[in-house]
């Protein structure tokens, strides 16, 4: 029993409230070390967000600049252009988009949100920007129609008005048509919303407004009243014209189409049905589904189409959603893979008065963006240019590298390459508005995400950019059950058995290792040949708790030993095998023992080029119980090693040869010196949850929460933790009267973190987070079967120790934290001086825990391949190195001068060529060993926790600097990280904040609040990288990338793409010299006398309240910063200047001009009364 200690605790109060990082005296020899980043080389920004807009609700395309505008029911802009041009905007309010409208060929978006809110977007700058908004007050919106070429936006409202908006100046007309006024006067009832409104393509003093009941009004503008007024049974979704203005055609909700001539109101000229059964004996077909969106489109030479969305019969139950061609006497219909969200047709002209042409459609679904070639026939698709595919399966976790080897992408993208679908229209995509920027940055990216189906994807994130390289299925590995009937007994999820939970990557060595959430790794190697493999190679690992309390001399029997440090657990654990041993599946109770969750295929695996299976690893059913997550794993090429650990302890696997090196618990890693009380544990009963959220007493309950999916559930709370939580922390308060009452409010408040932090159950390094918190307040039961007076004993002393460490939990282990289980969670390997007794580097392996231990392994690895393929690699264990708070997050190691020391490696090789090439390549890539003299440290390891970070001196193992990151929250993702002047610590806390720290002094350059933690998908995924540069998946199918470097901040107005590009307005049709001569061509309509406040005054202030922006050209003056923002305000104001100049030059034309003409006409005058007499006048 470990005495307690006063003076320890008063240390640990005098450390928790020092908030700044503190040099340990006796250390002064890191004095020399000169840092050169400075808090000015760091600002925090936003730069791109790639993938598929999330919820989007609408869409608008603009048909000269070709540019294509995605609104989101967040509130969110996405705009298109050309590959590689993109831009986000977000409305403050947060309310859906129900309409966009561009300002054709004019670089302005206007916006309608569910809010009743109108903006007016500039696009003309990088970082598009509101110049105006309005808000209606007494009216909600439900449509916007801007005209071609038009200053003057009609506004349709749920009472069945329409409002005129300027929108030049965003004020409001006095100019209104009243719905009253619109519908006959018999009629008794409300027409309901406006639902469409268009002008006559023709005459645009003709204004069509549809109803929701189904009336349509021709309304003439310039006298006030309807001329015609169309009828039909059936509510309207929507209208489209002809490009004659003679007819126009609607869509209505029993599936039928009407199409109306103008002159002839009384009924439609023609009704069809497209999708509705032909009724016999003249009767009506049977009614259909609503078709939600028409559009009718001519071409000059051929049929017009007719394109429509929804419309299908009742009785297709089941069916996707389909849009529908209609061409000639064709009818095309489409299956999509999701639900349809809107669609436009795109045409050669943007005139509505001339023939369409269209040559494509833009379909937007709810996942997915699709356009289609009308010209070819089949109607193919054009293959997408946008990385729109990340949500293809969920995403369940992330990597992001920065500055990786140059041949690594080419490499990659080589093999992905041929992966691409066949069958795409051979067309260049439509959408190709926007110029790329003119920076870029100069190092390579790559992103890896892991999905939900087992699939893993390769990204090139190079210049502010995403394209997708590669994808990897790992799930071919194994066998796949036909049906719920067939799945296997073993399975420990009942969705997505095969979803990536850990990723470890080396890009030099292109070695890639995966842990998925059924307790397996499996090692890929790149090849860039096509291979067969026969014999998929497995390993199977038994790995159980350690320090089980035996009940009886039988259940003592029954349980198998656990291994001792440096052997194998078991003969069948050490030999890689074809197949999951069967060779003791049950025991003779019936327990699943020694088999693992999933089979991995026994027949040949044929595997294209890119990455090849190099060996299997599977944890196995131990006494009925299932094998715990995988928590942590990392694999390095230099010494050809795997590691991987869990609740249980740690596993390290040589897959060159194919064998079991290390199985061992996490109290064996401390040998005799483990600092922390242990309380022995009986095996439980009952099935204990993959993530370990609940404890082996939390009862049969928890097994239930096991079988979800990484991915089930991503946007509620698991409530299933929240009440475990709260009746485990009843059960304490009533077993343990004796605790203190400060003791039962820290209680409180951890339950509080763990039910704010507790929102989604795919989250595996949350739940691990999540897990850890909870677990470190757990209290083991005492046992019934111990005597009392160790009963007694147990209690006073947990109840002496609660009471001096209830005040700060911080200060020191308490006995809580000393009887939870202790999680591996993270790993380092490098070349470094472990032992205090030594004086060369030698390869080792660091090892964090969840109690904030760092421990260290010795590996002595042969020095030649063929010593390496012959002889095994010896571990011996160096015990703990230091000790922080929280869980270890990273480690790195840098040498004395605080240089970053790179991690060891292999250069990749092809591992299918003959072995002589082989051998030319194969040659480790060490870090210079550096040699200590007696009593002088030469490496330093830098250590990061939830808490708390440190910089050790090794190999004396001094603490010579530390920093207490956070008290009250603590830190979900850290890594050390080189930026462009030096080298630091990024944290990114539970609580929002996003912190950089000094290497080696741990001094604070960057804490800014970035954003609060409501999406447990946030803390999943995020991920810092080098050159300040950082991602995190914002939404289940888009990914932000932010950057924390000042440098980065600066150059970003270069480096993103321009959306707005100059371009000429097409002409406009030519009339004809008949039409012109008769008046049958086009009518304009003088708008500003209509509308204008001199014609129909003012209108009402408190109908709508106009807001200025903050865009336009002030907006950019003010968001332009440093050297490249007075570069910008110097080209705008040239700009500014050569704009002018061009408007005067082009008046002093006009002058010079109407000179000329006056002094031309002058002379004819002088010339033709010259010689006449004053009676000739």
């Amino acid at each position: 029993m470990k005495k307690f200690n006063i003076r320890k605790v008063l240390d640990g109060l005098t450390a928790s409230s020092s908030s700044a990082a503190s040099p340990q005296t006796g250390n002064r020899e890191n004095d020399m070390i000169q840092e050169t980043l400075q808090s000015e080389h760091f600002q925090l920004c936003k730069t791109l967000r790639h993938g598929f807009p999330y919820q989007p609700s609408s869409m608008a395309f603009d048909p000269v600049q070709k540019i294509l505008a995605i609104g989101t029911q967040s509130g969110a802009l996405r705009l298109f252009g050309r590959a590689g041009v993109e831009c986000y905007c977000q409305h403050e309010s947060g309310s859906a988009v129900i309409q966009l409208e561009f300002l054709v060929n004019e670089g302005a978006l206007v916006s309608a949100l569910a809010d009743d809110s109108i903006h007016l977007w500039n696009l003309r700058q990088k970082l598009p920007a509101i110049l105006h908004s309005l808000k209606f007050n007494r009216e909600r919106i439900t449509f916007c129609h801007l005209p071609f070429q038009s200053k003057w936006l009609y506004v349709g409202t749920e009472r069945g008005n329409i409002h005129i908006v300027n929108v030049e100046s965003f004020t409001l007309s006095g100019y209104v048509i009243m719905w009253n006024k619109a519908i006959e006067l018999s009629s008794k009832t409300h027409p309901g919303p406006v639902v469409h409104i268009s002008d006559n393509p023709m005459d645009e003093g003709k204004l069509l407004i549809g109803f929701e009941c189904g009336i349509v009004v021709l309304w003439d503008l310039k006298s006030k009243k309807a001329d015609y007024r169309y009828n039909y049974d059936e509510a309207i979704h929507s209208v489209d014209w002809h490009h004659e203005g003679k007819q126009f055609v609607c869509s209505h909700s029993d599936g039928t189409l009407t199409t109306w001539n103008v002159r002839a109101p009384a009924k439609p000229a023609q009704i069809i049905t497209p999708h509705g059964k032909q009724a016999k004996d003249g009767k009506k077909p049977e009614p259909c589904k609503p078709i939600l969106k028409v559009e009718y489109k001519t071409t000059r030479a051929g049929d017009p189409f007719m394109i429509l969305s929804g419309g299908l019969s009742y009785d297709t139950v089941g069916r996707r959603a389909c849009l529908t061609v209609m061409h000639g006497k064709s009818t095309a219909v489409l299956e999509m893979d999701y639900p349809i969200v809107d669609f436009l047709t795109l045409c050669e002209t943007p005139y509505p008065n001339d023939f369409q042409e269209p040559y494509a459609v833009v379909v937007l679904l709810e996942k997915d963006l699709v356009v289609i070639d009308l010209a070819q026939t089949g109607y193919p698709i054009y293959e997408n240019p946008y990385p729109l595919s990340i949500h293809e399966s969920p995403v369940t976790c992330c990597e992001y590298f920065v500055d990786c080897p140059a041949e690594v992408i080419p490499a990659i993208y080589s093999v992905g390459s041929r992966q691409k679908r066949q069958g795409f229209s051979k067309k260049e995509w439509p959408i190709s508005g926007g110029n790329w920027g003119q920076g870029a940055l100069s190092y390579p990216e790559v992103i890896i995400t892991g999905h939900a189906d087992g699939s893993v994807k390769f990204w090139d994130a190079s210049s502010l950019m995403l394209q997708v390289l590669y994808k990897l299925k790992t799930a071919k590995v194994f066998e796949k059950p036909r049906s719920k009937e067939e799945r296997s007994s073993t399975d420990i999820v009942d969705e997505d058995p095969f979803a990536i939970q850990i990723l470890s990557w080396c890009p030099e060595s292109r070695v890639l290792c995966v842990a998925g959430v059924s307790a397996h790794i499996i090692v890929y190697r790149f090849s860039k040949q096509e291979v067969t493999t026969e014999v998929v190679q497995l390993l199977e690992v038994r790995m159980q708790c350690e320090l089980n309390e035996v009940d009886s001399p039988e259940a003592a029997g029954e349980q198998s030993a656990v291994s001792t440090p440096g052997t194998s657990s078991s003969p069948q654990s050490s030999l890689p095998q074809s197949h999951p041993s069967t060779s003791s599946n049950n025991s003779s109770d019936g327990l699943r023992d020694n088999v693992p969750c999933l089979k991995v295929r026994s027949s040949p695996l044929k595997q294209s080029p890119g990455y090849q299976v190099e060996l299997v690893i599977q944890l196995v059913w131990v006494s009925g119980e299932p094998p715990q997550p995988i928590t942590s794993l990392s694999v390095n090429s230099a010494y050809g090693l795997v590691v991987f650990g869990n609740g249980y302890g740690l596993a390290v696997v040589d897959y060159i040869q194919k064998t079991l090196l290390l199985n061992v618990s996490t109290a064996e890693l401390y040998g005799s010196s483990d600092p922390h009380y242990r309380q022995p544990r009986s095996p439980r009963k009952a099935r204990q949850p993959s993530a370990g959220f609940c404890d082996g007493n939390d009862g049969p309950g928890a097994s239930e929460e096991r079988c979800k999916s990484p991915t089930s559930g991503s946007g509620s709370p698991c409530n299933s933790d929240e009440d475990s939580t709260q009746t485990f922390i009843d059960r304490v308060k009533t077993k343990s009267r004796r605790i203190s009452k400060s003791v039962a409010n820290d209680f409180a408040k951890i339950s509080r973190k763990i039910s704010m932090i507790a929102d989604q159950k795919d989250d595996e390094r949350i739940r691990r987070h999540h897990s850890l918190i909870e677990k470190s307040c757990c209290v083991t039961e005492i046992k019934r079967k111990r005597t009392s007076s160790f009963c007694e004993v147990t209690r006073c002393d947990r109840n002496a120790r609660d009471n001096s460490f209830s005040r700060s939990r911080s200060s020191s282990v308490t006995s809580i934290d000393r009887e939870s289980r202790e999680v591996i969670t993270s790993f380092y390997f490098c070349d470094s001086l472990s032992k205090k007794s030594e004086m060369v580097a030698v390869p080792s392996l660091w090892i964090g825990t969840s109690q904030g231990s760092m421990l260290a392994i010795t590996l002595t690895v042969p020095s030649t391949p063929e010593q390496r393929m012959q002889q095994s690699v010896g571990i011996s264990f160096c015990g703990s190195v230091v000790s922080l708070k929280g869980g270890i997050l990273c480690m790195a190691q840098l040498d004395s001068s605080g240089t970053l020391v790179p991690h060891v490696y292999e250069p990749w090789y092809e591992p299918n060529a003959p072995e002589e090439e082989r051998e030319q390549t194969r040659k480790r890539r060490p870090t210079s060993p550096p040699s200590s003299q007696e009593n002088q440290d030469c490496q330093y390891a830098v250590v990061c926790s939830m808490k708390q970070a440190k910089v050790v001196a090794l190999p004396s193992q001094n603490c010579i600097y530390k920093h207490n990151i956070t008290e009250t929250s603590f830190v979900l993702r850290a890594d050390v990280v080189t930026v462009s002047a030096g080298l630091c610590i990024a944290c990114f806390c539970a609580n929002g904040h996003i912190m950089t720290l000094s290497l080696p002094s741990l001094r604070p350059l960057l804490d800014v609040n970035y954003l609060p933690l409501t999406d447990m998908r946030i803390a999943r995924t995020f991920c810092f990288s080098n050159q300040g540069q950082a991602l995190y998946l914002t939404s289940a199918t888009e990914i932000q990338r932010i950057t924390y470097s000042q440098e980065t901040c600066d150059n970003l107005q270069e480096m993103l793409g321009e959306l707005f590009t100059p371009v000429e307005t097409p002409e406009a049709p030519n009339r004809g010299f008949f039409k012109g001569l008769f008046g049958g061509g086009a009518q304009s309509l003088d708008r500003e006398d209509l509308f204008g406040e001199t014609a129909s005054g003012k209108a009402s202030r408190s109908l709508a309240q106009h807001i200025p922006g903050p865009g336009g050209m002030e907006g950019m003056k003010g968001a332009a910063s440093g050297v490249v923002g007075e570069l910008a305000r110097a080209r705008i104001a040239l700009d500014e200047r050569g704009q002018k100049l061009g408007e005067l030059e082009e008046r002093t034309a006009a002058m010079m001009s109407s000179a000329d003409s006056f002094s031309k006409h002058a002379h004819d005058m002088m010339l033709k009364y010259k010689d006449k007499k004053w009676y000739q006048l």
